[in-house]
């Protein structure tokens, strides 16, 4: 029961700040983007907690990057290419795939990765007792 409201709490922090940056951002944004954001952070805290220190925070944040980046891109096929919801269209920037993804908000992911990993592993050191964390560039 623990594990299921640790779960819980971090998927809705982590669907918060997202659905939140996107407001601050755009103005607005879509339901199905918290899911997305609780997603994405709950795989980006994974990364470490099987077997911690097996990645530098560099890695952690590449691979964040790529994991965020896939599953923008399966939600925008999804959600804008064939529901045709038009919540996000990035064909007016460079480096685009199919208006869903791009190179430079591929960039951001990995800059905010850092902030997701952190957060993480803090909110589970403060809230759960958890291992307090440290990190290898």
């Amino acid at each position: 029961m623990i594990a299921l409201c640790k779960f819980l709490f971090l998927f809705v922090f982590g669907g918060s700040i997202y659905y939140g940056i996107e407001m601050f951002t755009r103005g607005f944004s879509h339901w199905s983007m918290f899911i997305l954001g609780g997603i994405c952070f709950i795989l980006c805290g994974r990364l470490n907690e099987k077997q911690r220190g097996r990645y530098t925070l560099l890695q952690q944040m590449f691979l964040s990057m790529l994991m965020i980046t896939f599953l923008e891109f399966c939600a925008g096929v999804i959600l804008n290419l064939w529901l045709k919801l038009d919540i996000w269209d990035y064909s007016r920037i460079p480096f685009n795939l199919y208006g869903q993804i791009c190179l430079p908000y591929a960039a951001v992911w990995f800059v905010l990765s850092a902030a997701a990993i952190v957060a993480d592993d803090y909110l589970r050191y403060w809230l759960y007792g958890e291992e307090k964390p440290s990190y290898r560039l």
